[in-house]
């Protein structure tokens, strides 16, 4: 289920006095029956990014993964409901948590885990990472390291789509501690201001790295700051991938008929730490057993097999399935070349540009 605000009048129709407060909106109706295919597809693709992210987990302790990594366990029916949501031509930016993005955009697993492996097979070329995973036919614009570096650039893409008068959206991911700092509050001001195709969306897992959202802001149903652009916003159960889907949807569809921005919040709690080296010390045992119980991926396995749309037998069959897609990425990755050193600077500018130092540490100032 989502929980909704209405934008406040459009800027042109509000006369002066008008109150702000958002209006709730009424009950949504229910979401129809799905079809099996497409929940069995949307379990199938939770799976895969959940065996993904549990393998780079492993793959890191094995120094196969160097740098930072940050994983998607326990946001998988946030991942898929989000890109179901989307067209092929729309564009993403995410923050460092994006491998399941990426997978879930159409990128092939053997590529994302190249990447992660800094392997020249990678989605960028190896010299990516964890963090920046980039692919332009896919239009996944990159995985950002810098809390809310991608809100800026992303709202600068929306200003490109209206400005041309393209018909894609542009959805942008980040996490609650996003939120708090000032790219945000600029990034949706601008685009509140100038109505660009933009959907904004929250990841709320509760923490921000570790300490709560309830303790760090002043208004903990993150949503509702949409209200201070006059901008549409909703928060749904991020556990549920078809009420995520809907109201990504909603969300998606606005922007793109009407060219206004919006905001969008899911609840997803991650199952591990910040990182792959974060014990997550800060978490009770009682806060730890409610997680797992609350596991999605299980939950949804559940709900599909009570519902007669997919048998325990069915479910190993896929899971062994998922199990050899991944080994072989992984595979792929080990046995793919590191980038040559010489292209280190190959992707620095989309472009030419005069002036552009290719100087390695070693190397001196001034070449004679």
């Amino acid at each position: 289920m989502a929980e909704t605000v209405k934008a406040a009048p459009a800027r042109g129709r509000r006369t002066r006095g008008e109150g702000s407060a958002p209006e709730a909106a009424a009950t949504p109706p229910k979401v129809p029956a799905e079809d099996a295919e497409t929940l069995v597809g949307y379990y199938r693709q939770m799976l895969l990014i959940r065996r993904f992210e549990e393998r780079a987990a492993r793959a890191y302790t094995e120094a196969k993964i160097g740098g930072y990594c940050h994983l998607n366990l326990g946001e998988e029916a946030t991942v898929v409901g989000l890109m179901a949501a989307l067209r092929p031509t729309d564009y993403l930016f995410t923050n460092y948590r994006e491998h399941g993005y990426a997978i879930a955009k159409g990128i092939g697993a053997d590529r994302v885990m190249a990447e992660l492996y800094g392997r020249s097979t990678g989605v960028s070329k190896g010299w990516g990472g964890s963090m920046h995973l980039f692919d332009a036919e896919a239009r996944l614009l990159g995985g950002y390291g810098i809390v809310g570096g991608q809100l800026p650039l992303a709202t600068g893409a929306a200003l490109a789509v209206s400005y041309k008068g393209g018909d894609e959206v542009v959805m942008c991911q980040m996490g609650d501690g996003t939120a708090a700092i000032g790219a945000f509050h600029e990034s949706l001001n601008i685009a509140g201001l100038w109505d660009l195709p933009i959907v904004f969306v929250v990841i709320n897992n509760g923490l921000g790295m570790g300490t709560t959202v309830e303790n760090s802001a002043a208004e903990p149903e993150l949503y509702k700051r949409g209200a201070a652009y006059r901008m549409e916003s909703a928060r749904v159960d991020g556990a549920d991938v078809v009420a995520v889907r809907d109201a990504a949807r909603t969300a998606v569809e606005r922007a793109r008929s009407e060219s206004r921005p919006y905001l969008l919040e899911t609840l997803s709690p991650r199952l591990k730490g910040h990182s792959v080296v974060d014990p997550a010390r800060y978490r009770s045992k009682e806060e730890k057993d409610a997680l797992k119980a609350a596991d999605p991926l299980a939950k949804t396995a559940l709900d599909l097999e009570e519902a007669g749309v997919l048998s325990h037998e069915e479910r190993d069959r896929l899971d062994a399935e998922v199990t050899a897609e991944v080994d072989a990425a992984a595979a792929f990755a080990d046995e793919s070349p590191a980038p040559e050193i010489s292209t280190l600077f190959d992707y620095t500018y989309a472009t030419p540009v005069p002036g552009d130092l290719h100087r390695f540490p070693a190397d001196p100032v001034f070449r004679s």
